[in-house]
């Protein structure tokens, strides 16, 4: 019978012990990693910044955050007042948004930080679709609107929803500042040092 050698019966249990330790950490490393978010989808959720200078009075433009939609309107004074009108808001779910859809710092009669800017998702809250923006109003609405075709959800334009649609809260506002006078940055909370 042959002698079993302990000596090298440890180094080769060492040996493949090890060799095994250095496996499973290579295997785990990517695995790790990817946990991780990407360059590209770092840069997608980062804040993104917009100059509203070149905005006219009623009008809308559409940039994209975090791969949605975000209106920002220029509101005209009469916008402003149709807004306020005690026939307005009483055809309002949340007239006074208390529901949190919103920055504190934006809970305000225009849910906005100035009067004539809106910013909002751009996100029907019902099932997520992309409502349009009817400056003239629509049927039944006198003032104008954001209209959900999806399922007729209709919001104002201070993303307040109408009663009697699907649409259960009104727009989301964004996280945002001014950094200069017609700059906005969008996608975080001014930062107060």
């Amino acid at each position: 019978m042959n002698a079993v050698n302990t000596k090298r019966r440890r180094i080769l249990i060492t040996a493949t012990a090890f060799a095994a330790g250095v496996g499973t950490v290579g295997l785990c490393i990517p695995f790790v990693q990817s946990w991780q978010p990407s360059a590209k989808a770092r840069v997608a959720g980062a804040a993104i910044t917009v100059d509203v200078s070149k905005i006219e009075p009623g009008r809308m433009i559409t940039v994209k955050w975090r791969g949605q939609p975000v209106w920002i309107l220029r509101r005209t004074d009469q916008i402003l007042r149709n807004l306020n009108q005690q026939a307005h808001l009483k055809n309002l779910r949340d007239p006074d948004s208390t529901e949190n859809q919103q920055p504190d710092y934006v809970v305000n009669e225009y849910r906005s930080l100035r009067p004539d800017i809106f910013i909002a998702v751009g996100l029907c809250t019902h099932l997520g679709c992309v409502p349009g923006y009817l400056p003239d109003g629509g049927e039944g609405v006198s003032n104008a609107i954001y209209y959900c075709p999806c399922h007729g959800s209709k919001f104002d334009l201070a993303g307040r929803v109408f009663t009697g649609v699907p649409a259960p809260a009104n727009l989301i506002v964004p996280p945002h500042h001014y950094i200069g006078e017609n700059i906005i940055k969008i996608g975080e909370d001014e930062v107060l040092g």
